[in-house]
């Protein structure tokens, strides 16, 4: 797969949903993967098995991981450890996010 040098939201968010996902595929080198995600009214995410950074492009709401809940706007970035429940709550209808994966792939904590 060809990383190009430079990827938009609006790239990415007309990409297909890969069956079984929730984001959008940016691109996948086997150690650094990059998605695309907008989750609408609900995040049914379950925790994963890497690390994650999540980069908010847009909008706003709550990032929740393990009992903390933090808000969250354009600009931030969030941090999920290999394992750890997250999700987003309380987000507007524009929010979206860049999703880094990076790491060996751990075991659920």
């Amino acid at each position: 797969m060809t990383i190009p040098t430079r990827l938009t939201p609006g790239d990415v968010a007309k990409a297909p949903l890969t069956p079984g996902r929730l984001s959008r595929l940016a691109f996948d080198t086997g150690e650094v993967e990059l998605r695309y995600y907008a989750p609408q009214v609900e995040d049914k995410q379950v925790p994963h098995d890497r690390d994650e950074l999540y980069f908010v492009v847009r909008g706003s709401g709550a990032f929740l991981r393990g009992d903390e809940r933090v808000p969250c706007a354009a600009g931030d970035v969030l941090f999920a450890a290999a394992g750890e429940p997250h999700r987003f709550a309380d987000f507007s209808a524009d929010f979206a996010v860049w999703v880094l994966f990076y790491g060996a792939v751990k075991k659920a904590r």
